[in-house]
């Protein structure tokens, strides 16, 4: 028989269990069977802290995300927070994959909505136009959310089929590289580029030329 804890039973506590199931097995991996044997606890116990299975997936998502955006030193120039907390989400996403996944099905959510505000008030404080802010705002967190879901779903992608980035790369390359120069002159090129590329950077080029197309709104 398991023994059942005999301390305090926190929310704080709960989500960092969570995160850590989720972590490790994914969404499909977070039941409230395997929450109470994590924690030792009784069902009666979490429910009073979190009313469902989706609420505890909001919870943990507004954690991770609350954990980028306080990480943020604000007193640095507008340009350069907006990278930091481009690639804060980035990396955030990258490291907990469902997190991408939950901004994504619950849009309403506080986690989201503080992403909204955090980038938004960096392009106003970088001088973008009322008339523009919101199209530039949404543009720009679709695009970081977007780019970073995608990368932390090929992960996930290559991990289960035991696969290798690099041996995947230069497979995809290879196939590139034969294909008809006149057809596909563009991907062609590309082909000698997608080897060797690193993801982050690639994703931080993004950010900063969005930044300087923003540059002609002022």
């Amino acid at each position: 028989m398991t023994k059942r804890r005999t301390d305090g039973l926190s929310q704080e506590l709960i989500v960092k269990a969570a995160t850590g199931i989720l972590d490790a097995g994914g969404e499909s991996a977070l039941t409230f069977r395997a929450l109470t044997t994590h924690l030792s606890t009784g069902y009666g116990a979490i429910y009073h802290h979190v009313a469902n299975k989706s609420d505890l997936l909001a919870a943990a998502t507004d954690d991770v995300i609350a954990g980028v955006l306080t990480g943020v030193v604000v007193e640095a120039e507008p340009r350069e927070t907006l990278r930091t907390v481009a690639l804060g989400l980035f990396d955030a996403i990258d490291a907990h994959p469902w997190v991408g996944a939950q901004l994504s099905r619950e849009p309403w959510r506080p986690a989201l909505l503080a992403i909204y505000e955090r980038i938004g008030g960096l392009l106003d404080a970088l001088g973008v136009p009322e008339r523009a802010l919101f199209d530039a705002a949404g543009a720009l967190v679709n695009y970081v959310l977007g780019v970073a879901g995608q990368n932390a779903a090929n992960a996930r992608l290559l991990t289960s089929s035991e696969g290798d980035r690099s041996v995947f790369l230069a497979k995809v390359a290879a196939q590139w590289a034969q294909l008809d120069s006149e057809e596909y002159p563009f991907v062609n090129k590309a082909a000698a580029h997608l080897r060797e590329h690193d993801d982050r950077e690639q994703f931080l080029a993004g950010v900063d030329i969005f930044l300087a197309g923003i540059a002609g709104l002022r």
